[in-house]
């Protein structure tokens, strides 16, 4: 019996080679770019490990979940830490990167991440990345969430690393991501003695087994099935135009956050400022004396396939979460989220006005 995922014929390095030129295009580099056999997370931990270690100074910028976790990472290499944390509905400002700079001079590596789907924010990484090359400091930018939602510029930006994941805007697989990586970055690696070597985490093993040897012969298997979906969506992203894909996410956050407001029954947005909110995703604010976990079930016992969750751990309580985000960065799925909404808050006895909902979300939509 044949099978058309499971009798391909093995994915060549020269095809290998030729998916990380293209998802480098995709993010207008000129940086290497190394695509990881495994999910974000990957690339996220390695490229701290590779790059902080005894010595290093980092200025951990905490606007979600992830940035905590990136503190973590650094403190266990031997770093340094230094947390700027700011409440989940607002985000960082390059003014406050700045006073951060000005309180501790000795600041050489800077972690962030761009747009935090699990509290919907997004940071301004083109001010930020200004005030960081200022500083002279190491930049470390995670960009899962926002890439394929919004504009992802490494160069531009001055990113010294710049860790990529399809599975959320980009519509693609979750088992790959990628990490562009600057001659700095590279050179702050050779230089430190606790670097991932001969491991998983080893982003050196890439750049001296593969990128310096021509990218000839890969490392170890590839994850073959996730490394054509990968190059099918960045294909796909071709296609439709990097502006337009932008674009559709642009429109599903402006459209589920009017439709939230108008729709009534005590939802709010909970990142506070359009401005600062992640085109990835929308998260709402669930009415005083709702358990946001509950209404989210309400609402997905209705149809499971709407891109609706709660909050993780803490948030899950008060944070409803629509992850408008690739294949659902639609109209269609924007208006039967909030009606899916409206209808659990309606079942909890809170007026609602769905209409009112519906067509703020129609015109919300650019």
């Amino acid at each position: 019996m044949t099978h058309p995922f499971l009798d391909l014929p093995p994915l060549s390095a020269a095809h290998f080679a030729a998916i990380e030129d293209r998802v480098a295009r995709l993010l207008d580099t000129r940086q290497d770019v190394v695509i990881m056999q495994g999910e974000a997370l990957l690339p996220l931990e390695g490229a701290i490990r590779a790059t902080a270690g005894r010595g290093t100074v980092a200025l951990n910028v905490i606007t979600g979940p992830y940035g905590q976790t990136f503190g973590d990472w650094l403190r266990d290499c031997g770093a340094t830490v230094y947390d700027l944390a700011v409440p989940f509905h607002t985000a960082v400002t390059a003014a406050q990167i700045r006073d951060a700079f000005a309180e501790h001079p000795e600041i050489d590596f800077v972690s962030l991440v761009h747009a935090e789907a699990a509290t919907g924010n997004t940071n301004p990484v083109a001010e930020i990345g200004a005030a960081v090359r200022e500083q002279g400091a190491l930049f470390y930018l995670d960009a899962v969430a926002s890439v394929g939602a919004e504009p992802v510029l490494p160069d531009a930006w001055g990113v010294d690393l710049c860790v990529i994941g399809a599975q959320k805007a980009m519509g693609g697989p979750a088992g790959v991501s990628a990490v562009s990586v600057s001659e700095r970055a590279w050179a702050r690696m050779a230089a430190n003695p606790r670097a991932p070597r001969r491991s998983y985490l080893s982003l050196l093993d890439w750049k001296e087994r593969w990128v310096d040897a021509g990218r000839k012969a890969l490392l170890h298997a590839p994850a073959q099935l996730e490394m054509l979906a990968l190059d099918a969506c960045v294909e796909r992203i071709e296609a439709e135009g990097l502006a337009t894909v932008m674009s559709r996410h642009t429109s599903a956050a402006a459209a589920t956050r009017a439709g939230a407001l108008a729709l009534g029954g005590g939802l709010e947005p909970y990142v506070h400022q359009a401005t600062e909110a992640a085109p990835v995703a929308t998260t709402l604010r669930a009415p005083s004396g709702v358990v946001a976990s509950e209404l989210v079930a309400r609402a997905l016992a209705t149809d499971p396939t709407l891109p609706l969750a709660s909050g993780g751990g803490a948030l899950a309580k008060g944070m409803i979460r629509v992850n408008h985000y690739g294949p659902d960065a639609t109209p269609d799925a924007v208006q039967a989220s909030l009606a899916a909404l409206g209808a659990a808050l309606s079942e909890k006895g809170l007026a609602v006005n769905l209409e009112a909902g519906r067509r703020a979300a129609e015109g919300g939509w650019r």
